[in-house]
C-alpha cells in the first residue's frame, strides 16, 4: 500500500502547484473513516481507495480527482456523509464525491434493470464532470485487480462481464489505451482463462524460440530510419493476449496463422516527421496491401492519432509499425488524462471533441427504460469504425455496417427524422445500403417525411435506433387511441347507448388504467373489447353475454354500414395491418379481426383465414375504407401461368407498368419444361385498378391464366 508520503510526492512531481495540505487531509480522513474494516482479500479496507488514489496520480490527473479517489468510498460505507466532505473538502470535492458515489453499488447487483439504471446515472454524471468516470476507472481496475480474492464464481464473472462490455468501451472512447488494455486483460483472464493462459504460454514459446528477434529488429528499424536521416525511438511490444484472441476469432484463424503478434512503434517530433518515417519504412521494405491507415488526417472519435502500416520487415517477419509523434502517444496512452481539460475547463466535458458522449445523452433522452438505454449504448460504443464524409467535408466516425440513415441521424436528428434518400458519391442509392471508408453522403430530406419503423430493422448506432424507437411508440399510442375511441363509439352505438366519457371515468379503475384515454389506446391494442367495456359501463343479465356466432352470420356483419369503425389515419405497420394472406384494397369488403398487442389486422370478407376466428366474436370488428386510404398506395397479389418461352416474362412486366401498376415483388413458384407459374406482388390504388391489370394481362397472348391471389 502506499504511504501517505509517497502519494503526495507522486502528484508533486508532476504538478508542483498540487494541493498537498487537501491530499494530506483526505488520506488521513479517509484512513479514519474506513477504520478496521476489511476487503475480502483480509487487507484494510483503507488499502483500496489509497491505491485508487494512486492509479489516478500515475494518469496525472489534478489534486481534486486524488482526493476524490481517497473520499470515493468514503459515504457510501462510513458513518460520513455529504454534509462532511463538503465542510471538510470544499463544494467541488464533494460534487465529485456524490458523482461517483451514486454508482458504487453497480458491482454489487446482479439485476439487470439497476445495473441498467446505474449506468444511465453514471453517463449523467460524466456529462457534468469528466472525472467522474476516470475515478470510476480507476476505481473499477483496482476492483478487476483483487478480483481473484472473490469467493463466488458467478459473482466474479459477472463483475468481468461488465467491465467489457461497458467499462472497456468507456475507456476506448476517453482514449485511454493503457487502461483499456488493463481492464480487457484482468476481465479476459476470468470470462475465459483457459483461452488466456494458451496463448500466453504460446507467446512465452515464441520468445523462448525467437530469442532476440525482438531487439534485432528494433535496431534494424533504428538504423533504417537513422539512414534516411530521421531521428526517432523505436520500440517493439507484444500485442496483448485479448487483442490476438480476438483477431483469431474475427478472422476464424490459429495463433499459427497470425502474422503480427508484435507491433512495433516509432515515436517521431511532429506529424510531418511521421509521414517522412512512412515514406522510408515504404521504400526499403515490403509493405502488406490493405494495411496502412492513416488517423493523423482522420482521427478516431476519441482523438486517437497515428499512422499503422504492414511491413515484411526486418528478419523477413510481417510486423505491424505504428508512427506517431510523442505528443500524440501520449494521448493515445492517456487519452483524455493527457488533456488536462478538467484544469482549462472546470472539468466540464469539451462538447466538440466528445461527440459520443453528446449523442449518448440523446440516447438516455429518447430510450423508454434504463435497459433499452444499455441496449443502445453499447451499439453507440461499437469499436470498428467507419470514417464517411458529408458533401462538405465534415467527417462523422460511424460502427461498421451503418446505413445513410446512421449516417442522417449522426448528424443531426431533425435530418435523421425527414430522411427520404441519400446519394452516395454522387448515385442515388437505397437508405440501407452499408456505407464504405471514405464514402461521400448527401442526405435528401422532405418536411412531410416522418421516421419509418422498417428503419429500425437495418440502423446500427444507438442514436438511430432510439429515436426510430421512440417516435414509433408515440405514433403506436397515438393510433391505438384514435381506433380504440372508434371502437368505443361503436360499441356504444351497437348497445343503444348515447357516447359519453362519464361512465367510462367510473369503470377505467375495472381496466387498470389511469385515464380514459389509457382505457381507448388498452382497446385499440386489443388488450380489451369495446363490447367488455360497455358491458362494464352498462352492466347486462347474464343471458345476453357472447354467444359463438355463425361465420356465415359474422361475414354479412362485415357490410359497410354506419356502425363501421374507419380507418382513416391509421399507419400500416403499427395499430393497423393489412393482412398478408388475402392482401385487402380499397373496393374490397373488409372486416378487422382485432389481436392483442397489434391493434387490427383487416382481411377481405372471403378470406379463408377468418374460419380460425369464428368462435371469437368479440374479435371481429366492421371497419370501413375513406378517401384516405383510396389514395394510397396498397399491394395486390396475383398468380400468373405463362409459357416458358424468351421474352414473356419481359412480356408480363411491361404490360403491368403500362397499365400504371408497379412490381414490389415476384416469385418464380413453379416451373416445367413448358410453363413459369410466378407469384406477383403489384402496388396499385384499388381493387379496381387491380381489376384493369388483371384484364390487360389475360389479353396478352403468352399469358395462360392470371387470378387474385386468395391466400
Amino acid at each position: 500500500m502506499m504511504r501517505q508520503f509517497e502519494l503526495v510526492e507522486l502528484v508533486k512531481s508532476y504538478d508542483p502547484k498540487a494541493d498537498e495540505v487537501a491530499i494530506n487531509r483526505a488520506y488521513v480522513y479517509s484512513m479514519k473513516a474506513h477504520g478496521s474494516q476489511k476487503r475480502a482479500s483480509g487487507d484494510p479496507y483503507f488499502s483500496h481507495p489509497v491505491e485508487v488514489a494512486g492509479l489516478l496520480a500515475q494518469m496525472k490527473l489534478d489534486s481534486a480527482s486524488i482526493v476524490t479517489g481517497l473520499l470515493h468510498d468514503t459515504v457510501e460505507d462510513t458513518v460520513a456523509t455529504l454534509e462532511d466532505i463538503e465542510g471538510m473538502f470544499g463544494l467541488d470535492i464533494a460534487r465529485l464525491v456524490d458523482g461517483v458515489t451514486k454508482l458504487s453499488r453497480i458491482e454489487l447487483q446482479s439485476d439487470n434493470t439497476k445495473q441498467a439504471e446505474n449506468f444511465r446515472k453514471l453517463v449523467l454524471a460524466m456529462s457534468q464532470d469528466i472525472r467522474v468516470l476516470l475515478v470510476k476507472l480507476a476505481d473499477r481496475l483496482h476492483n478487476m485487480q483483487t478480483l481473484h480474492f472473490l469467493d463466488e464464481t458467478e459473482k466474479r464473472r459477472r463483475i468481468a462481464r461488465e467491465t467489457m462490455e461497458l467499462y472497456v468501451p468507456l475507456a476506448e472512447r476517453m482514449g485511454m489505451h493503457r487502461l483499456k488494455d488493463q481492464l480487457e486483460d484482468l476481465a479476459f483472464a476470468e470470462l475465459h482463462p483457459d483461452a488466456r493462459t494458451g496463448i500466453t504460454n504460446r507467446l512465452g514459446f515464441l520468445r523462448d524460440q525467437g530469442g532476440g528477434i525482438v531487439p534485432r529488429i528494433v535496431e534494424e528499424l533504428s538504423e533504417t530510419l537513422d539512414e534516411g536521416g530521421l531521428k526517432a525511438s523505436v520500440s517493439g511490444r507484444e500485442k496483448s493476449p485479448y487483442s490476438i484472441w480476438r483477431k483469431m476469432q474475427r478472422k476464424n484463424v490459429s495463433f499459427e496463422q497470425l502474422a503480427d503478434v508484435m507491433a512495433f512503434r516509432v515515436l517521431v517530433d511532429n506529424a510531418a516527421d511521421c509521414y517522412h518515417a512512412l515514406g522510408i519504412l515504404h521504400s526499403a521494405y515490403h509493405v502488406v496491401p490493405g494495411r496502412f491507415k492513416d488517423f493523423i488526417s482522420t482521427p478516431k472519435p476519441n482523438n486517437y492519432r497515428s499512422l499503422h502500416t504492414g511491413l515484411i520487415g526486418p528478419q523477413k517477419q510481417r510486423i505491424e509499425v505504428q508512427i506517431r509523434t510523442r505528443d500524440m502517444h501520449e494521448i493515445a496512452e492517456l487519452g483524455v488524462a493527457a488533456h488536462w481539460i478538467y484544469k482549462q475547463q472546470g472539468g466540464r466535458v469539451d462538447g466538440r471533441q466528445y461527440r459520443w458522449l453528446r449523442e449518448l445523452l440523446e440516447i438516455l433522452e429518447h430510450a423508454s427504460n434504463p435497459e433499452e438505454f444499455l441496449e443502445h449504448t453499447k451499439l453507440a460504443m461499437f469499436q470498428d469504425q467507419v470514417f464517411a464524409f458529408t458533401p462538405k467535408g465534415d467527417l462523422f466516425a460511424l460502427p461498421r455496417g451503418a446505413t445513410p440513415v446512421d449516417f442522417a441521424y449522426a448528424v443531426h436528428s431533425q435530418i435523421g427524422d425527414t430522411c427520404v434518400g441519400a446519394k452516395i458519391n454522387g448515385r442515388l442509392l437505397p437508405l440501407r445500403t452499408e456505407l464504405s471508408n471514405g464514402d461521400q453522403v448527401e442526405i435528401i430530406t422532405s418536411k412531410a417525411q416522418t421516421p419509418s419503423p422498417t428503419w429500425e430493422r437495418f440502423v446500427v448506432t444507438g442514436k438511430a435506433r432510439a429515436r426510430i424507437r421512440r417516435f414509433v411508440r408515440t405514433q403506436q399510442r397515438t393510433q391505438y387511441l384514435d381506433l380504440g375511441r372508434a371502437i368505443v363509439q361503436k360499441a356504444f352505438r351497437q348497445a343503444g347507448h348515447d357516447f359519453s366519457e362519464r361512465p367510462l371515468e367510473a369503470i377505467r379503475a375495472q381496466f387498470n388504467c389511469e385515464t380514459v384515454e389509457d382505457l381507448y389506446a388498452a382497446v385499440g391494442e386489443g388488450l380489451t373489447t369495446g363490447k367488455l367495456v360497455v358491458n362494464a359501463a352498462f352492466p347486462q343479465p347474464p343471458d345476453t353475454a357472447n354467444k359463438v356466432v355463425p361465420l356465415s352470420q359474422a361475414r354479412r356483419r362485415g357490410r359497410p354500414n354506419e356502425t363501421a369503425v374507419p380507418i382513416r389515419g391509421l399507419i400500416p405497420g403499427m395499430a393497423l395491418h393489412f393482412a398478408g394472406c388475402c392482401h385487402p384494397l380499397p373496393g374490397d369488403r373488409i372486416v378487422g379481426i382485432v389481436t392483442t398487442g397489434k391493434g387490427v389486422t383487416i382481411h377481405t370478407i372471403d378470406c379463408d383465414t377468418l374460419g380460425s376466428f369464428a368462435d371469437e366474436p368479440e374479435r371481429w370488428l366492421d371497419v370501413a375504407w375513406t378517401s384516405e386510404e383510396a389514395d394510397a398506395g396498397h399491394t395486390g397479389r396475383i398468380n400468373v401461368t405463362l409459357a416458358n418461352e424468351p421474352g414473356n416474362l419481359g412480356s408480363l412486366t411491361t404490360t403491368i407498368g403500362k397499365q400504371g401498376g408497379n412490381i414490389s415483388n415476384l416469385k418464380i413458384t413453379n416451373r416445367s419444361t413448358d410453363f413459369f407459374e410466378i407469384m406477383v406482388d403489384i402496388e396499385v390504388a384499388d381493387v379496381k385498378h387491380l381489376t384493369n391489370i388483371i384484364a390487360a394481362l389475360r389479353a396478352t397472348p403468352v399469358i395462360n391464366s392470371v387470378e387474385r391471389a386468395r391466400g
